[in-house]
């Protein structure tokens, strides 16, 4: 069974002109349009979602931190390391 995986791109004839490049004003107008559209957290949420991020970060380094101690213990117990 084949699937038809061609993109729109794929399907213009080759002697299609390509569109206009879009101007550096207009750009940032859309940028700045986008940028409208965000729903920006405010102060409070913004310190919460900072320290929820730091405390899985710290959690995340510790777990890291113990399993490459463990892993080089075992390694070192295995191969016999310099006593």
């Amino acid at each position: 069974m084949a699937i038809d995986t061609r993109g729109e791109t794929a399907d213009k004839p080759s002697g299609e002109k390509k569109p206009k490049r879009t101007s550096p004003a207009l750009f940032y107008r859309q940028i700045v349009a986008e940028l409208r559209k965000v729903i920006w957290p405010t102060r409070k949420e913004l310190i919460s979602y900072t320290i929820i991020v730091l405390v899985f970060v710290l959690i995340m380094v510790g777990i890291v931190s113990g399993l490459d101690a463990l892993f080089t213990e075992g390694v070192l117990r295995i191969f016999g390391g310099a006593e």
